[in-house]
């Protein structure tokens, strides 16, 4: 049975937002559920979708009559389609602060760099990632961790309006179609999609780009080209290092990550949740989802970055950290049923390593055996909150 709305952790921010900018912008992914957000928060708002040639063609030739259409709130969908609107909402809102716009687009470098020239300090930008295991506890209960990884969490699948067999394979096509094309004009789409498998199956590694280019058959240039076209699309995540040098931190490689780990299980040709059961990914795969746990809660809450992890020279790793109100939260990440009591080795040592201090420490497995009390956590990971 399809659920009709299920409800975001972002969406009182949004409403809070609200009341102190003219414009509230979502970005994030193609179908995470941006303009179902904006519609259920704003039913007031009257809406104009640039996916609409006539629509977009009337925006484009005759932005002032489009924007004066109505008095009330405005939504245009897909606003990155006709970035030169977003001037004239600038002209608009300054003359007449009472006027309001929601703005969604899912190709965000592109969308950012126009609103950035244009609409500095009057638009309240967020990001809607796919959705939070704290916001499908209820749908995704009854799964098991296969299914759920499989299964990905994008809305449509949470809501059960899709199946992840159908909706990545569509997904996928039309992002190499249409976000790929425009922004990077690739002749040869292939190669492009023998670049994401191959990022794909380096989820959780650090991010070597002269390794990809020697096995894509380009030069660096291009990789990093690509690379940045896949962050700013959303397919991806690169999760910076930690140091309190921030300086050393910026020129550190990151951790590669995709957004959704059904996407990835789609990628590495797994073709059904039996399968990744027994794929040599599937810790990986886990881990993945526990970091975008991680991202997803800070930016539901208005924020940007403040996740990383930690390497030292000695290779000594913990992987997730979270910094939040200058401390710290930190994080192992383990697919194993059993725990062991060696899972919390680098934890231990974390605080001679770094000098920020520690407010929690963790181990996020899939057993079933928890424990809150004592310096270390033990989670099983349908119970972690952050």
């Amino acid at each position: 049975m399809n659920i009709d709305y299920i409800a975001r952790d972002i969406q009182d921010l949004l409403i809070e937002a609200s009341q102190y900018f003219s414009v509230i912008c979502i970005t994030g992914p193609r179908q995470s559920g941006k303009s179902t957000i904006l519609k259920k928060m704003f039913p007031q708002a009257v809406k104009y979708s640039l996916k609409d040639v006539n629509i977009r063609e009337f925006a484009l030739t005759d932005p002032i009559a489009f924007l004066n259409q109505t008095q009330q709130m405005m939504f245009i969908d897909e606003a990155q389609k006709a970035p030169e609107l977003f001037e004239y909402i600038q002209g608009i809102v300054d003359n007449n602060p009472d006027r309001k716009f929601l703005l969604s687009g899912s190709s965000n470098f592109e969308l950012m760099k126009d609103l950035s020239e244009s609409l500095a300090g009057r638009a309240g930008v967020f990001e809607l990632m796919p959705m939070s295991l704290n916001e499908t506890r209820t749908e995704s209960s009854s799964k098991t961790l296969d299914d759920f990884l499989y299964d990905g969490l994008f809305p449509a699948i949470c809501a059960k309006k899709n199946i992840a067999k159908l909706l990545y394979p569509s997904y996928v096509k039309t992002y190499l179609e249409r976000d790929v094309r425009d922004l990077l004009k690739i002749k040869d789409i292939m190669q492009f999609l023998k670049f994401m498998k191959l990022c794909a199956a380096r989820v959780g590694s650090v991010f070597n780009a002269s390794e990809l280019a020697n096995e894509v058959g380009v030069d660096g240039k291009t990789i990093a080209s690509w690379m940045s076209v896949l962050t700013a699309s959303y397919v991806v995540y690169l999760l910076p290092p930690y140091y309190e040098n921030i300086s050393k931190r910026l020129i550190k490689s990151p951790k590669l990550y995709f957004c959704d780990p059904g996407l990835v299980c789609y990628l590495l040709d797994i073709e059904s949740p039996k399968q990744f059961s027994r794929d040599k990914m599937r810790g990986n795969i886990f881990e993945n989802f526990v970091v975008m746990e991680a991202v997803k809660h800070r930016m539901n809450a208005g924020k940007e970055g403040g996740v990383f992890f930690y390497r030292d020279s000695n290779m000594n790793e913990v992987d997730i950290l979270i910094k939040e109100e200058g401390e710290i939260t930190a994080l192992e990440v383990k697919s194993s049923m059993t725990y062991n009591r060696e899972f919390e080795n680098t934890l231990k040592k974390l605080s001679g390593w770094i000098k920020t201090p520690i407010r929690r420490k963790g181990v996020v497995y899939t057993g079933d055996f928890e424990n809150n009390i004592g310096d270390i956590e033990i989670i099983n990971y349908k119970s972690l909150t952050l």
